[in-house]
């Protein structure tokens, strides 16, 4: 597993990383101890990342995180989490108050049974007033970064049009880190064009959703998928021509998404601790560059085709 450093945050991260999502039962049902294994194999494999939010399951990932980590020396991983999208009763929420933001951090650290959290995201920001986030959100975190309360401070979202915006608006260093998705795989690859603006402006990257939520995947996308029609179906032509080289394509997928070094991690999501292990497996092994162009030429005119988020 190769290393690299966020931005200059200091936290040198494993190529990919633990994303907890699925610890929330986002897209199914989950067994417990089974998610919680999964953790520990992630850490086993020698991924020292792990990324969630209150969000994910309204609070259930951070809660089934918190036990896992019970079981985890403090020094084996850096932990992110996030304020401002939420959830109660099946209904999502926002606020990107300085309060609710503090608030949250607090209410965070409870449930994962830390004392401090090293990256604090600012979550989704394309659901709230860019200019709050700027004069609100981000000094109150701030604010606990003095006190010790996290470490680093970043924002996430799926436009990468406002993570730039919220960077340039911004004192330099008060953005640390970007977490973006379904922008650096195989059939997108927008965040390329990025790349210089965040690195001039000592910023990090985190890549997320290298199989960009199931178009990359044999099972193919679930009925909520946003993406259009012809690019479900170009992917899923992509996924049999991968097939009928014995070359899952989601092996493939994750091996693309780790490979530019400009990204210092990227992450993926399984309550699975055999998908875990699998996907180790997967980025240890050398990446076939001439299935790469071949993918690629299949989905075409498809690539970049970029969807809102929900």
């Amino acid at each position: 597993m190769n290393y690299n450093e966020i931005g200059r945050t200091g936290m040198k991260v494993s190529a990919l990383s633990f994303g907890a999502s699925s610890l929330g039962g986002v897209f199914h049902d989950i067994r417990e101890a089974e998610a919680i294994q999964a953790v520990y194999t992630a850490i086993e494999c020698g991924m020292n990342f792990i990324d969630v939010s209150p969000y994910y399951g309204h609070y259930k990932a951070e809660t089934v995180l918190g036990k896992a980590l019970q079981g985890i020396d403090r020094k084996h991983y850096y932990l992110s989490t996030k304020v401002g999208r939420y959830g109660e009763n099946g209904e999502n929420t926002w606020d990107y108050s300085a309060k609710r933001a503090t608030d949250s951090v607090f209410e965070s650290m409870e449930r994962l049974h830390v004392d401090y959290i090293d990256l604090i995201n600012v979550h989704d920001v394309e659901f709230s007033n860019l200019q709050q986030v700027i004069d609100e959100t981000l000094p109150a975190l701030h604010e606990l970064k003095a006190k010790g309360m996290v470490k680093h401070v970043g924002i996430t979202d799926l436009q990468l049009e406002n993570l730039k915006w919220i960077v340039e608006h911004s004192a330099p260093g008060t953005v640390e880190s970007v977490l973006n998705f379904c922008h650096y795989c195989l059939c997108d690859e927008k965040l390329n064009d990025f790349f210089d603006f965040f690195e001039a402006h000592n910023v990090g990257i985190i890549n997320a959703s290298p199989l960009s939520m199931g178009l990359l995947s044999m099972r193919g996308v679930p009925s909520w998928h946003p993406a259009p029609q012809p690019m479900v179906e170009a992917c899923q032509r992509a996924a049999k021509h991968c097939a009928s080289r014995n070359y899952p394509i989601e092996k493939l997928a994750i091996q693309y998404a780790i490979s530019n070094p400009r990204i210092a991690t990227t992450l993926f999501s399984s309550a699975n601790p055999v998908n875990v292990r699998k996907n180790v497996e997967y980025a240890n092994e050398p990446i076939d560059r001439n299935l790469v162009k071949e993918v690629q030429e299949i989905i075409g005119e498809c690539m970049r085709i970029s969807w809102a988020n929900t």
